[in-house]
């Protein structure tokens, strides 16, 4: 008994999993995405780690600490994230940070710049601009840090010495090694938590400094940009200007998915439902049919009957103005006359299974006459034959008799 209790549990749990799979699979809503170089390597992640750097030496080792693994980039597709560079340029009250990823021997890629800009009121502006190549033109945030960050102030010493970075091929930091690229949806995950929310970062088109492009240009990296003039970020991805561009491009796409895959639920849930109503209303219909049709056929049988009770009810009316006696009993024949067909057959039929009763009348001392006794009659009309009255001699008493229309009592001599 425990035994087939069990596998009743058993079935009942695999067929309710076996239905929560079907309805989920029918409601899942899948959006295709075409991953680019892009994605990954966060601009946002990149400046909220400069913020948080004491030097540029030390930002160079935060955005290759294989513990973190801020970047994913692997653009010389050899399986293994690329290293990534610092150089920095300086002229006056502007600052330029390169930050370049290391290919090959003396083949470097310019993957983004970090310019900064003293005003006169010693604030320091900074924007973070990606490669055209990469990231498309004008893709550009400005980070506007909770706490200016402390080494900002060494730029302009006049002891300061631009940094260069003295890693290249084959030849990296202690703290530093190889690891594989993870998949991009893992990557975005990833990243997120090094992320500083305390900070606001402003996406841009705007670049404050023109002159960035011809600062820099004695230490540019374009390897690859060279070797692949053809896969530039607007020859991968067509009517995209930038990635930004690509991003709402993106979640427009999602959004207009999952609004698709609602609707061809809500259709089929309303398409059944339709199914279900006309199911019911047809249902309906042939219930209602055979209801009427039943009433037609009892209304007809009903006035059959009631044709043949109105004829036996004419009779009796000639035969008790005949016999000129009776009217009360006349008048009960009629009231009964007047009830549905139905009840008349159920009492003809009680009526008619009793056996026929015979009341005498007892004798007396005194001279009477005899009454003949009274029977019922056990048609289905409930018609009786004229009762014979009952007499009385003269200054003699008697009992009276009943008559069948319950409780008249008729006396002799009227």
């Amino acid at each position: 008994m425990k035994i087939f209790r069990f596998a009743l549990i058993a079935a009942a749990m695999l067929t309710a999993s076996v239905g929560i799979a079907q309805n989920n699979r029918g409601n899942a809503t899948v959006v295709a995405q075409n991953y680019d170089i892009s994605d990954n390597l966060d601009l946002q992640a990149v400046a909220s780690i400069f913020g948080e750097s004491r030097d540029l030496e030390d930002f160079e080792r935060r955005i290759n600490d294989p513990s973190a693994q801020i970047s994913n980039l692997d653009l010389n597709n050899d399986n293994y994230v690329d290293y990534l560079r610092v150089v920095e340029v300086g002229e006056s009250d502007v600052r330029v940070i390169v930050i370049q990823a290391v290919l090959g021997q003396d083949q470097f890629q310019d993957v983004a710049t970090i310019e900064l800009e003293r005003q006169r009121n010693k604030t320091v502006q900074v924007q973070i601009v990606g490669n055209s190549y990469i990231y498309g033109p004008n893709y550009i945030y400005e980070p506007f840090y909770y706490s200016t960050p402390m080494f900002f102030d060494m730029f302009w010493m006049a002891t300061y010495r631009p940094y260069y970075s003295p890693w290249y091929w084959g030849y990296y930091p202690t703290y530093y090694s190889y690891w594989r690229p993870m998949p991009v949806f893992r990557y975005h995950s990833h990243i997120h938590s090094h992320i500083d929310g305390r900070n606001r970062y402003s996406y841009t088109d705007n670049r404050r400094l023109v002159r960035a492009d011809r600062m820099y240009s004695s230490v540019r990296g374009n390897s690859l940009e060279r070797q692949n003039p053809n896969r530039s970020f607007t020859s991968r991805n067509e009517n995209v200007n930038n990635r930004r561009a690509l991003e709402t491009t993106r979640d427009s796409r999602s959004r207009n998915s999952i609004t698709d895959g609602n609707l061809r639920s809500s259709n089929r849930s309303e398409g059944v439902g339709r199914v279900q109503n006309s199911d019911s209303r047809t249902i309906s219909s042939g219930r209602a049919t055979t209801v009427n049709s039943g009433r037609q056929r009892v209304s007809s049988e009903e006035f059959s009957r009631s044709r043949s009770s109105n004829a036996t009810l004419r009779s009796d009316r000639a035969t008790i103005q005949n016999s000129g006696t009776l009217r009360s009993s006349n008048s009960s024949t009629i009231r009964r006359e007047s009830a549905p067909a139905s009840s008349r057959i159920e009492r003809s039929s009680r009526i008619s299974s009793q056996p026929s009763r015979t009341f005498s009348q007892p004798s007396s001392s005194s001279s009477r006459s005899s009454a003949p006794s009274m029977s019922r009659s056990s048609s289905p009309s409930m018609s009786r034959s004229s009762a014979p009255s009952m007499s009385r001699s003269s200054g003699t008493s008697g009992g009276g008799g009943r008559s069948s229309s319950g409780g008249g009592m008729n006396r002799g001599g009227r």
